[in-house]
């Protein structure tokens, strides 16, 4: 998936963008997985040490209700975070890692569509979460 730069996209929303914003927005325009905001909060306290848990919070409730920021909820108790992308895109969570895996699926997409249609509707949006573990490899 495409890097989103989470600072310019402050900029166009007229965020005000402190110095420990920009770490935070940094930090998560980086992130190759979903962190947590305890993830975040160590990445960004590695940077500036004087970012504080409760500035991460608030941060990333502000890029959330700024439409930057998606939160997940992929069934660990914790809420995780990821840029906002245009491109869509759904997830595959890996059982007991939680590890995330992003894909795209055009055959599923229209799938989908189909499965709308025919129950009478026209898609305008969907999420897609799958659950599983990895395949025992043969001996």
């Amino acid at each position: 998936m495409r890097k989103i730069d989470l600072e310019a996209l402050c900029a166009e929303k007229g965020l005000r963008i402190t110095e420990q914003r920009r770490v935070i927005a940094r930090v998560l325009s980086e992130a190759e997985d979903h962190p947590d905001v305890e993830e975040v909060h160590a990445r960004a306290a590695a940077i500036d040490p004087g970012i504080s848990i409760a500035t991460v919070y608030r941060t990333v409730r502000l890029f959330e209700e700024a439409g930057i920021l998606e939160r997940h909820e992929f069934g660990q108790g914790r809420s995780r975070y990821e840029a906002t992308s245009e491109e869509h895109h759904d997830h595959l969570i890996e059982h007991g890692s939680g590890k995330v895996i992003e894909f795209v699926d055009e055959e599923l997409e229209a799938l989908q569509r189909r499965i709308a249609e025919r129950l009478g509707y026209r898609l305008i949006g969907h999420r897609m979460e799958l659950y599983g573990v990895p395949l025992k490899q043969d001996q």
